[in-house]
């Protein structure tokens, strides 16, 4: 992985740029589109081609959706067919080994046997996207678009491929034809990628290695050193995935697209219901516009609201992997949720914000350890020793390495708060900002190389999903 992460800064990236600006403005859909299925390919090589049936399923449905727009039984069936073909090959690779798991364990008589495929990279992000485009041409909300090379440019765009942002067709329709690229968009959009790069690098990573050092120390850890390990975690599944987002907000950028911000300081939310507004904000959106307004939303009365809200959680802890402890990290939210919709919104509201603050925080951080544990025997071996079971203090090497930490702990915690953002737009008109914005940026990628080359630890958590 740092191997790849070297190529892809100092080969890749430089190369695909400069082909994508020595291509004239009418063939670069085309460039990126090469490019794309060359990326996906390089970790991929035999399910790039799922992603294309993926791209020509979506694409001739649309224009058959599009020419049959009168024949509505006709339209609807095709459509049908179309989703119905997404979400089977969604489900064919990444829940047909869990389907078949569970009805095992629940009817072992039937001993069906495991399919065992290789989960596609992306193929979460990349399904939602062409149902996206496919379920708005049978809106009538977008035009269909009868180029397929702009089509497959916009499915296989390799800055947000993998873990997203989850880019809606509607949001980029008029990009992919019209964009025009500027010099002022392209040093924002290294600014932006750099950030992200050093959210991953400096932060995530690191704390990736705090969180496995007290997880590896069992007992010894405490409660105390439980509680700074998920958080730890915490830190580094934001970090980790909002990085990332921001490193395909800049790449965009840089090629003339925008993207939607995913990430807007959710641990410093006072509910639940803030902080999804907050986090993962292109997969909230997907749900709230193509599930839970379809299924009703809030205009059948607070029963049908809840129906609703508990469908659209169960999928979102589905989608995110092919795991029991997945749908209870969906389920577990979903509950909040309603109850905060029923009344304790209300209570919150009325409260003092350090109230909001500290309720927020500790449901976040307890909802990590059921996102984090597949297996539920250590789920609850880890919960209990959060609450004591194996003592509350730490003891052995531990303590050294947790102490080591502290000042880096402050660190993730200061810069997931708006902070820095404030007062960089207090003086951002100063002369002096873009001698700091300049130096800042070579900063960044000089630490982040000298952190890759130094260390073999740098995994993407939101690559399985």
């Amino acid at each position: 992985m740092v191997f790849s992460s070297f190529i892809f800064l100092f080969m890749f990236l430089p190369v695909v740029l400069a082909l994508y600006y020595i291509t004239p403005r009418r063939f670069r859909n085309l460039t990126l589109l090469i490019v794309d299925l060359v990326f996906y390919s390089w970790g991929e090589p035999m399910l790039v081609l799922l992603m294309l049936v993926s791209i020509l399923i979506n694409y001739f449905a649309a224009i058959l959706i599009g020419i049959n727009r009168e024949k509505k039984a006709l339209s609807r069936t095709i459509f049908v067919t179309a989703i119905v073909l997404n979400l089977g090959l969604l489900g064919f690779f990444k829940y047909a080994g869990f389907i078949g798991e569970t009805l095992n364990f629940v009817m072992p008589f039937l001993n069906i046997p495991i399919i065992k495929v290789s989960l596609p990279i992306g193929i979460s992000f990349y399904t939602f996207q062409t149902m996206s485009y496919t379920i708005d041409v049978y809106r009538n909300t977008v035009k269909v678009q009868k180029n397929i090379i702009a089509f497959g440019t916009y499915v296989s765009l390799f800055p947000q491929l993998i873990a997203g942002p989850i880019v809606r067709y509607s949001d980029v329709a008029e990009q992919l034809v019209n964009r025009r690229e500027s010099l002022q968009q392209f040093t924002e959009g290294v600014r932006i990628f750099l950030v992200g790069l050093s959210k991953k690098v400096l932060l995530a990573n690191q704390m990736g290695v705090l969180w496995d050092s007290v997880r590896r120390s069992g007992e010894s850890a405490g409660a105390l050193g439980a509680w700074v390990g998920i958080i730890a975690y915490t830190f580094q599944i934001y970090f980790d995935f909002s990085g990332y987002s921001d490193m395909a907000i800049g790449l965009g950028k840089m090629f003339g697209f925008e993207f939607m911000k995913n990430f807007d300081y959710p641990y410093i939310s006072k509910s639940i219901t803030e902080f999804w507004r907050r986090w993962h904000i292109s997969l909230g959106t997907w749900f709230r516009e193509y599930v839970y307004i379809p299924l009703g939303g809030n205009r059948k009365g607070l029963g049908r609201q809840i129906i609703n809200m508990s469908v659209v959680w169960f999928l979102t802890g589905l989608w995110h992997g092919a795991s029991w402890n997945f749908i209870l990290w969906g389920v577990y939210f979903g509950i909040i949720l309603i109850i905060e919709k029923s009344f304790l919104l209300k209570l919150l509201k009325k409260a003092p914000a350090f109230v909001g603050h500290i309720y927020s925080l500790l449901l976040i951080v307890l909802g990590w350890v059921l996102f984090y544990f597949e297996d539920m025997a250590e789920m609850a071996e880890f919960i209990g020793r959060l609450f004591g079971s194996s003592g509350f203090m730490m003891s052995g090497s531990i303590v050294p390495t947790v102490i080591s930490y502290i000042p880096l702990l402050i660190a993730a915690a200061l810069v997931s708060t708006p902070l820095f953002t404030f007062i960089y737009h207090k003086i951002k008109s100063k002369p002096v900002i873009c001698v700091i914005d300049n130096a800042g940026c070579v900063l960044a990628l000089l630490l982040c190389v000298s952190a890759l080359a130094s260390s073999a630890y740098n995994p993407f958590l939101y690559f399985k999903f």
